[in-house]
């Protein structure tokens, strides 16, 4: 009776917490940790929300990375570190990362360094390579691509004065 009692209560806090966003297993599992659900419960409900598709990491991960990378320009390692924060693990996240290309990763790049350049336009030419630079790597550029690229949109500037 008292199973029946603590896996209730587990599904509940479970679904709730899902009905406020989309959740990994590992979230879920320390969410009803700190409800203080037995381990032995917890896994049980979590493996009956996995069978029937309620929690599902890969899926997950693939609107994180497709929904990160859209909105914020995130790519590769700043994206690794939003996975890892969500509980997804190593594999499943490199599964996920594969959908963004070369071609996107150096399109984004460009878009969030011409928006950047745009803006320090008042500022020397050092500073705005430096900012810009920055702003790339945070986002989870290599430093090759970042650098490149901002040192080729400011040879179009130079090249192209408006």
């Amino acid at each position: 009776m008292l199973v029946d009692q603590d896996e209730e209560a587990a599904r509940s806090i479970a679904l709730q917490a899902l009905d406020r966003a989309p959740r990994s297993r590992a979230q879920l599992a320390d969410i009803l940790a700190k409800k203080g659900v037995p381990d032995g419960v917890a896994a049980a409900v979590l493996e009956r929300f996995e069978a029937v598709g309620l929690v599902d990491d890969q899926a997950l991960a693939e609107m994180i990375t497709r929904t990160r990378h859209a909105e914020r320009g995130l790519v590769g390692q700043a994206l690794a570190v939003e996975l890892r924060r969500k509980g997804i693990d190593a594999a499943t996240a490199s599964a996920a990362m594969s959908q963004v290309t070369r071609e996107d990763e150096a399109a984004a790049a460009e878009r969030w360094a011409r928006k950047k350049l745009a803006a320090t336009s008042h500022l020397p030419t050092e500073t705005r390579l430096r900012r810009t630079a920055s702003l790339l790597a945070r986002k989870g550029h290599s430093p090759g691509l970042a650098l490149a690229t901002v040192q080729r949109l400011l040879a179009e500037e130079r090249s192209n004065p408006s």
